[in-house]
């Protein structure tokens, strides 16, 4: 059976997602609940760390949280693969299992960012897709101007919007 793939209409392009459900379905799981039940749409990309990651997934433009996250997962990060470059991994807090809607895109091979065991710090950040098409538009993201809007750091000096994103496969 093929895994499932997504579509994120930006405001910069498309992106096409395929989903490990077979690695990490927890996480799997929940992104898709988000997905079809239109959370994402109209969220933006509030993080962009050039030769690190973008991220989005629970912002709305002028930096407002989206309405109320589904309850934190636990973090699949040791049955996941490596966080390489346009492997798509959740996003938390220092605590490892507290990922709710948030995912950032590797710009980079990111091994730091690894499950290595060993406690919270070892935790690491569950990978749970890919980018398979339109790379080229994430790359884009990487190229936008950042600044600072308090309290947040690296966000993006124009909007980038994730105008809808789908199930597709």
């Amino acid at each position: 059976m093929a895994n499932t793939r997504v579509a994120l209409e930006t405001s910069l392009g498309s992106i096409l997602i395929e989903l490990f459900e077979d690695k990490t379905p927890i996480t799997t799981e929940n992104f898709l609940a988000y997905v079809r039940s239109g959370f994402y749409d109209g969220t933006i990309f509030h993080r962009v760390i050039p030769g690190f990651v973008v991220q989005g997934g629970g912002l709305l433009p002028g930096l407002k949280d989206k309405e109320k996250t589904r309850a934190p997962i636990v973090n699949e990060a040791a049955k996941g693969p490596a966080n390489t470059r346009g492997t798509l991994s959740m996003a938390r807090t220092s605590a490892p299992d507290s990922a709710t809607s948030q995912f950032f895109i590797n710009l980079v091979d990111n091994r730091s960012l690894d499950y290595r065991g060993g406690g919270a710090s070892g935790a690491g950040y569950c990978v749970f897709g890919k980018v398979i098409e339109g790379m080229d538009v994430v790359d884009a993201m990487a190229k936008v101007a950042t600044g600072s809007r308090f309290p947040h750091q690296d966000v993006p000096k124009t909007d980038i919007v994730l105008l809808k994103a789908s199930v597709v496969a």
